[in-house]
C-alpha cells in the first residue's frame, strides 16, 4: 500500500510540474485584437429624422478615418438618403440595412448631414 501511495503522489507531482510552466504564461495580447474599435458610431434614421442628431468623435492623426453607420428604419420619412455637402457624398438608405460611410477624422471640424431634401440634419463633431 506505501508502494502505491507513493506512486500516486509521483505522478500528481510529475503532472503539476508539467503544468506549472503554462500557468505562468501571460495572456499576449494581439495588435488586431486592440486596434478594432469596440464600438461603431450608429444612427437611426425614422420618422423623425436621425437619432442622435450630433455624435463626437476623435481626432486621429493624418489620412484617417471613422465608420459611420447609418441605418433607415421605416417608409414614413424623407430621409432615404444621407447626404454630406462638405464631402460631396450622397449615400442611399434601404430600408433595415445598414450603410456605412468612413468619415475622415483628421481634423477638427463639424461635420453635417442630412437628408436629402434637407429637412432632416445632423452632425458629427470631431475633437
Amino acid at each position: 500500500m506505501l508502494h502505491t501511495l507513493m506512486r500516486v503522489q509521483a505522478h500528481i507531482l510529475w503532472v503539476a510540474l508539467a503544468v506549472a510552466p503554462a500557468c505562468d504564461k501571460k495572456a499576449e495580447s494581439t495588435p488586431e485584437a486592440s486596434s478594432v474599435p469596440t464600438t461603431t458610431p450608429h444612427v437611426a434614421v425614422g420618422e423623425h429624422g436621425f437619432l442622435p442628431t450630433s455624435l463626437t468623435l476623435p481626432k486621429g492623426a493624418a489620412g484617417s478615418t471613422v465608420a459611420v453607420t447609418f441605418e433607415r428604419t421605416t417608409d414614413d420619412t424623407c430621409a432615404k438618403e444621407v447626404v454630406f455637402p462638405d464631402l460631396g457624398i450622397k449615400k442611399d438608405l434601404p430600408l433595415n440595412r445598414p450603410v456605412t460611410i468612413d468619415v475622415p477624422t483628421d481634423a477638427s471640424r463639424t461635420l453635417t448631414f442630412q437628408c436629402g431634401m434637407a429637412m432632416y440634419k445632423g452632425a458629427l463633431v470631431v475633437r
